[in-house]
């Protein structure tokens, strides 16, 4: 089991490389994660949601995700409530005291799924979550310590050298940690390390000696394209340099922003910049404004509404920039969302941005599902497109409905019946596209046809070849990780931990 010292440590990556190591030395690995609180989230192929980094870790372990790998998904709705996923599928939004009460009750269940996952693979890599030095939780836990009691399982623990304190922090972790969870602890690991590592090294030695187990490496600060649960904090304060870039890609970060990896595609492709901006003077001019998905749709309209980036959006697409919204974000750019039934806040009703002529009613009924589809136009921004095909998938409580003005360009079958579904409209301008579809710019053949057609329209050489597809990338990247694993960390200390 890798535990941190705290949140955005690593443990998912790290959790993601040593999957990828036990996979190419040829055993048969799989991620878990007991409980997992984040608004980016997949849906497998049963229907069921679950949180993506243990999709990211199962891709690395070379496996399908199944919702075994992460029974628990929490969906912050606000500061102190939050959705409750179980084995996929909604079970009600609770307070945080009230969860913390229910613990015990997934605590028996949690462990019947661990079981089941456990007998079908020769390794499980647990991930943990925050610390396991939360000392007022404790007596509840279910995802650190607890978890790793309910499993037997040893335990490595993972700082991050970046933030500085490192020491300090592994340190502390073990002292707050009970006799029984400190004996269950066999080594340690230093991440995202910059610099000379042999000025390190007595550092590294005296760490030991407090902590009384093993230093198993220490892992450099690497730049992967790897999709990462705390990675976007750090999307955020990159640096914001647009001038050298042909296409200016702006999207909008809603305070309950979900599914930002559905623009990790995006980011590979030569010539593209993407930027995060929550502020209307941070918009510029680019090429194409995204409006991501969202926990809560009502509030974020709100949000951008009294901040004035809803004006400003408005007039740049007047102007001619190109608009796509993506499930809340599509949802947004409707003329109006009705929530009878309260299933997202207090609001029963608020005027969308109008830009589609299109009507969303929340139910109390989600929508999960992976999806296929297919363009249907062949003209504009999706010239050369037509019959492209599109996979992805479909996690929304509303539906919409379409009216007058809005044109279809993605038809999909979703759901049991396999039913045909209008998943994207676009207006008659040609410059405001909607989907459903999480996922859609993953699909390397209209993702490069849709960028070069702006680079087109903007009079630039379109870019050669249709690119690596992104399934590809990201195995590459995972091999990079597994190698960096391998030179940085003592793997053979890791399988005697393991008893191997």
């Amino acid at each position: 089991m890798i535990q941190g010292t705290a949140s955005s440590v690593g443990k998912s990556i790290i959790t993601a490389g040593l999957c990828r190591v036990f996979k190419q030395d040829g055993y048969k690995v799989a991620p878990f994660k007991s409980q997992n609180m984040a608004l980016n989230s997949f849906v497998t192929q049963e229907g069921k949601e679950m949180g993506r980094a243990q999709v990211v870790q199962a891709e690395a372990a070379g496996i399908v995700p199944t919702v075994e790998m992460n029974p628990i998904l929490l969906k912050a709705t606000s500061d102190k409530k939050a959705q409750i996923i179980i084995n996929g599928e909604v079970y009600g939004n609770m307070s945080a005291s009230e969860y913390h009460d229910f613990k015990p009750e997934l605590a028996r269940m949690v462990s019947a799924v661990y079981d089941s996952l456990a007998a079908k693979h020769d390794i499980i890599v647990i991930e943990g979550a925050g610390s396991p030095a939360e000392i007022n939780l404790r007596d509840k836990d279910i995802v650190n310590m607890g978890m790793a009691e309910i499993a037997d399982a040893p335990v490595i623990i993972a700082g991050d050298i970046d933030k500085g304190g490192v020491f300090a922090s592994l340190a502390g972790t073990m002292q707050l940690l009970s006799e029984n969870e400190r004996q269950r602890v066999k080594g340690a690991i230093i991440n995202k390390f910059r610099g000379d590592i042999d000025i390190l090294k007595p550092g590294l030695r005296m760490l030991e000696e407090l902590i009384h187990v093993p230093v198993l490496g220490v892992l450099p600060y690497a730049k992967l394209n790897i999709e990462d649960e705390d990675s976007l904090a750090e999307k955020f304060t990159q640096a914001d340099i647009v001038s050298k870039y042909a296409i200016d890609v702006a999207v909008v970060k809603l305070p309950h922003i979900s599914n930002f990896t559905d623009f990790n595609a995006l980011e590979h492709i030569d010539g593209v910049r993407i930027r995060y901006v929550e502020q209307s003077a941070e918009l510029r001019e680019p090429d194409l404004i995204i409006l991501p998905g969202s926990k809560n749709t009502m509030e974020d309209l709100m949000f951008i509404r009294k901040s004035g980036m809803e004006a400003e959006i408005k007039k740049l697409q007047g102007s001619g920039t190109v608009l796509f919204g993506i499930c809340g974000g599509f949802q947004m750019l409707g003329s109006e969302i009705c929530d009878p039934c309260g299933v997202e806040s207090g609001l029963h009703i608020i005027s969308g941005m109008g830009c589609l002529n299109a009507k969303t009613t929340f139910q109390q009924s989600k929508i999960t599902a992976q999806t296929e589809g297919v363009i249907l136009e062949d003209d504009g921004l999706l010239k050369g497109l037509k019959g492209t095909r599109i996979k992805g998938y479909e996690i929304h409580m509303g539906t919409t409905h379409f009216m007058e003005g809005s044109i279809p360009y993605l038809a999909t079958q979703g759901g049991m019946e396999r039913s045909v579904i209008v998943s994207g409209v676009r207006n008659t301008a040609g410059n405001v596209f909607g989907t459903y579809v999480h996922g859609i710019f993953d699909n390397v053949e209209f993702t490069s046809g849709f960028i070069n057609n702006l680079r087109s329209a903007k009079g630039i050489e379109p870019l050669q070849g249709r690119g690596l597809p992104f399934a590809e990338f990201k195995e590459q990247q995972y091999n990079m990780l597994a190698d960096m694993v391998r030179t940085s960390l003592d793997i053979e200390k890791i399988y005697n931990i393991m008893g191997f």
